[in-house]
C-alpha cells in the first residue's frame, strides 16, 4: 500500500550478542554478529526501489554497520538524538537478572537509575519527529528497539511510556506515515521482517 505523503522507514540494528542473550544495549558498543550481518545485507534487497530524501543513522556502531551494509552508508547523516534509551545502571543486563533485585520493574515504567526514563527518550523522540517533519519526503531511519518504538508511541501521540507496546525484532523494518492528510498520523507497517 504507497500513500502520496511522505514516509518514515524505520529499521532495527542487525543482531547483536547482547540483543541475542536480552542484555540492555544502550550507549554500549556492541558488534552485529555474523547472523546480524547477513541480515543487514539482506535489508539491500528489501529496500530496493525506494527513494529516500535523507537517511539517518543513530552514533551506535550497530546501526551505522546496518545502514553501511544495507548499502546507505555513503549518505548516512548520524543524529545523536536516534541514540538508544540510556540503560544507565542496567547495560549489559537482562531484564530477568533486573527482576531479582528489583521485582516488578518495568523499563517503560520505572526508567534506569543512573539512565533515561520514558519522558527523557520521549523528549529526544519529540526532537526527532520535528525535524522527520520538517524535511520533505521519504526518510530512511537507523536506530535500536527502544528509541524506536518511543518514536512510533510520539509520533501517534502516545505518552513515551505507550513504546512497550509495540515490539521490534532485529533488522526489522517499520514505516510511520499519515493516512487522510498530515494531521493523520499512523502506522502504515510495523516490525516486517
Amino acid at each position: 500500500m504507497s500513500s502520496a505523503y511522505p514516509e518514515i522507514y524505520l529499521v532495527r540494528h542487525g543482531e547483536t550478542e547482547w540483543s541475542l542473550s536480552g542484555r540492555h544495549t544502550g550507549r554500549s558498543d556492541i558488534p552485529l554478529t555474523a547472523n546480524g550481518e547477513a541480515a543487514a545485507r539482506k535489508l539491500a534487497d528489501r529496500l530496493t526501489g525506494l527513494t529516500f530524501s535523507a537517511v539517518w543513522s543513530s552514533p551506535s556502531e550497530r546501526a551505522r554497520k546496518t545502514c553501511a551494509l544495507a548499502g546507505f552508508g555513503s549518505g548516512a547523516v548520524i543524529k545523536d538524538d536516534l541514540a538508544e534509551w540510556d540503560y544507565g545502571a542496567y547495560e549489559g543486563i537482562t531484564t530477568k537478572a533486573i527482576l531479582a533485585d528489583r521485582p516488578g520493574w518495568q523499563l517503560f515504567r520505572d526508567g534506569c537509575p543512573k539512565g533515561e526514563f520514558a519522558a527523557d527518550v520521549g523528549d529526544r523522540a519529540d526532537a526527532v519527529i520535528h525535524a522527520l517533519r520538517q524535511t520533505a519526503g521519504t526518510i530512511l531511519v537507523f536506530s535500536s528497539s527502544h528509541f524506536l518504538r518511543v518514536l512510533a508511541a510520539r509520533w501517534l501521540g502516545l505518552p513515551p511510556e505507550d513504546g512497550s507496546r509495540f515490539v521490534l525484532d532485529t533488522a526489522s523494518i517499520s514505516v510511520l506515515g499519515y493516512e487522510h492528510d498530515l494531521t493523520e498520523p499512523v502506522i502504515r507497517r510495523w516490525n516486517q521482517r
